[in-house]
């Protein structure tokens, strides 16, 4: 028998506002343990919290670039249960009147169309974190940090509309892109401010009712994401093979063992007790003020992917790999400008200039300038240097930002100029052509 994975994911995208959703603490991160805490993310007796109105506006720009439904009111609820690293005993979020919902996000993956159905966005405050390493009796105690506790997050939740794992973490990424793009989360999953759980299932190629979910929690990488869908999609497959049951349960990913592991029987909500917050009011959004916040959106990735194919004669995987965010997307505009070659623009974007960052740590707009790069596509094109060697030389040196380039120079002092390595570019006499 032939089975099919389901999947829905639910992302967890921390907000960039300077202060928490509920009191003036810092957001920074990396600050002192504990330093950037007070009475109400404490959750101390008598505290009340007071909603940050920029939270509301990165939520509701979220919803809208995720073509959403913006609610006018909504309501945040309390979720109940124990935890170290949530002070109150609760977690102040929105349950049955979120901000957003029914949404829709459409995108290309190697030339195939794909939708994914956004079930709802909803607002709610992030718990501190526990720590379970770092000290002398790591093996005896476990650590808190409020500095998080607070911090606004939004709840992106799907239906579950995925159904590989590689499909999985590409719609990831497009929401991740998604969220860069308009400014409200800065994408940096190391830290944490992106996160991920998954809620996966299989059942009967063929069969319309839904196998018995489980979940995988805090996923905080693309591949991670893959790969723990690809275990438990294995794993279940021969659970029910066997003639067993999968348990509904909460799993974790455990990187070192390449395995998902039980961490506790999965909740339903009715164990969460939800109930209105008494000490915040409802959220009114203007409908005009949400027509003003949906007009002055950002191009969005997929909408300037779409552009760079039509405008520039780029195919699809050259302008996925150009525009991935509005910095590279500006970047390669430039380039492709003052270099009038839209395609050897993206090729030394995507191949020279994106080898050399990932070497360096950088973004690609960092490793070299527009001008520096539009200069050297124009000897290319004018006959002065032959393309292969000079892709040859930039992939195995240091670009610098040079803005200027003598189209009369011999190519070993174009090397010196524009790579600013005068031994490299003696060294490479011999194996550059010179195209004149």
């Amino acid at each position: 028998m032939n089975f099919e994975s389901v999947i829905g994911l639910e992302i967890h995208s921390q907000l960039c506002t300077e202060s928490k959703i509920f009191c003036g603490c810092s957001t920074a991160f990396g600050a002192a343990p504990n330093s950037q805490v007070c009475p109400v993310c404490l959750g101390l007796p008598g505290a009340l919290p007071v909603l940050n109105e920029k939270a509301v506006e990165y939520a509701v720009r979220a919803g809208l670039a995720l073509g959403c439904s913006i609610h006018t009111k909504s309501i945040f609820a309390r979720k109940n249960y124990f935890y170290p690293d949530l002070p109150k005993g609760y977690q102040i979020s929105q349950y049955e009147d979120p901000i957003a919902t029914n949404g829709l996000v459409e995108y290309v993956v190697d030339g195939v169309a794909r939708k994914v159905r956004i079930t709802r966005v909803h607002m709610e405050e992030d718990a501190g974190k526990s720590i379970h390493s770092g000290f002398p009796d790591s093996n005896q105690k476990t650590y808190v940090d409020f500095n998080r506790s607070g911090v606004p997050l939004i709840e992106i939740v799907t239906e579950p509309d995925l159904r590989e794992p590689a499909e999985a973490a590409n719609f990831f990424q497009c929401v991740r892109s998604v969220l860069l793009a308009i400014g409200v989360n800065d994408g940096n999953m190391e830290e944490g401010s992106l996160r991920c759980d998954a809620n996966v299932s299989v059942r009967p190629k063929g069969d319309i009712e839904l196998g018995v979910k489980v979940e995988i929690k805090n996923l905080n990488s693309f591949r991670f994401l893959e790969k723990a869908l690809l275990y438990e999609i294995d794993r279940q497959t021969k659970v029910v093979t066997q003639g067993s049951t999968v348990g509904q349960e909460t799993r974790l990913w455990d990187t070192s063992t390449g395995r998902t592991v039980k961490m506790r029987s999965k909740e339903e909500a009715h164990d969460y007790r939800y109930f209105p917050e008494p000490d915040l009011p409802p959220v009114i959004v203007d409908p005009e003020w949400s027509k003003e916040l949906q007009d002055n959106l950002p191009e969005l990735p997929e909408q300037r992917k779409r552009r760079f194919v039509v405008d520039y004669n780029l195919t699809e995987q050259d302008a996925g790999l150009v525009s991935g965010d509005q910095k590279t997307a500006d970047y390669y505009e430039k380039v492709a400008t003052l270099s009038k070659n839209t395609k050897a623009a993206a090729n030394w974007i995507a191949g020279p200039a994106s080898h050399k960052a990932k070497v360096l740590s950088q973004d690609v707009w960092q490793v070299a300038s527009a001008q520096s790069i539009a200069e050297l596509i124009l000897l290319v094109d004018a006959g002065r240097i032959c393309t292969i060697g000079c892709l040859g030389l930039a992939s195995s040196v240091h670009f610098c930002t040079h803005d200027f380039l003598n189209p009369w120079l011999q190519v070993w002092d174009i090397v010196r100029h524009f790579f600013h390595l005068d031994a490299l570019a003696d060294a490479c006499h011999d194996r550059l052509n010179l195209c004149v």
